[in-house]
């Protein structure tokens, strides 16, 4: 378990410190004033985030912007890429995405009694958008999505090409 966190912090340690990253700036600015490292000021910035997102006004504000914001910066940067595999990698986030919104707003009168709410929907975001290879928007499309969509592709096409058909007079 120490070495796996030792690995986590190497890595995290090494993207705060890319100098491709728009954050790198800003914590080398931070590092400067403080003599703080930035992983340790990242580490605090995470730990204040967390607190707001539980005591916080606007909590779902922010969540929402953290769920939305860095994917839509990170698809439109797929867009613009040569590589297909970036588009695949966001349109599945998307789609995990939309699927958690449906399902949100069916339980939106449980769920916001829950205390806690924000804060593990917003790790719930991070975690589906982390730039690893199996993030969790990987995992719930490949284990949960994917399967259902297969299991009724046929019918679905059956149902939207009849409603297509009968849309056109046909």
């Amino acid at each position: 378990m120490g070495t796996r966190v030792g690995e986590y912090k190497k890595y995290l340690d090494t993207a705060l410190h890319d100098k491709n990253k728009p954050w790198t700036p800003a914590l080398e600015w931070a590092e400067g004033k403080t003599g703080i490292k930035r992983l340790y000021i990242f580490m605090i910035l995470v730990v204040m985030l967390g607190l707001y997102m539980l005591f916080g006004i606007a909590a779902q504000l922010l969540c929402n912007i953290i769920g939305f914001l860095y994917p839509a910066y990170r698809s439109i940067k797929a867009l613009e890429s040569p590589n297909k595999d970036d588009d695949t990698k966001w349109l599945t986030y998307w789609v995990v995405f939309a699927l958690f919104s449906v399902i949100e707003y069916f339980s939106n009168i449980l769920l916001h009694w829950f205390p806690f709410y924000w804060l593990l929907k917003c790790i719930f975001h991070i975690w589906c958008f982390v730039p690893i290879e199996n993030n969790g928007s990987v995992i719930i499309y490949n284990r949960v999505i994917r399967p259902y969509f297969l299991k009724h592709e046929e019918k679905v096409d059956s149902v939207l090409s009849d409603i297509a058909g009968s849309g056109t007079g046909s």
